[in-house]
């Protein structure tokens, strides 16, 4: 079995929206290339106020 990482010792990336920086997750293993935002919240309020594509 692997041995444990340090939190510290984890990659890290700075937050799209709130410019906060976050650390790898076990979930995001396979994505992490295509992670960009710290949270649910920030992913949403990231669609909320990017402006519409007009039709």
């Amino acid at each position: 079995m692997a041995r444990m990482r340090k939190k510290a010792d984890l990659p890290t990336k700075i937050c799209a929206t709130c410019g906060k920086s976050f650390a790898w997750r076990k979930k995001w293993e396979r994505v992490w290339d295509e992670v960009r935002y710290c949270s649910d919240r920030c992913r949403t309020e990231a669609k909320r106020t990017r402006p519409q594509a007009e039709s």
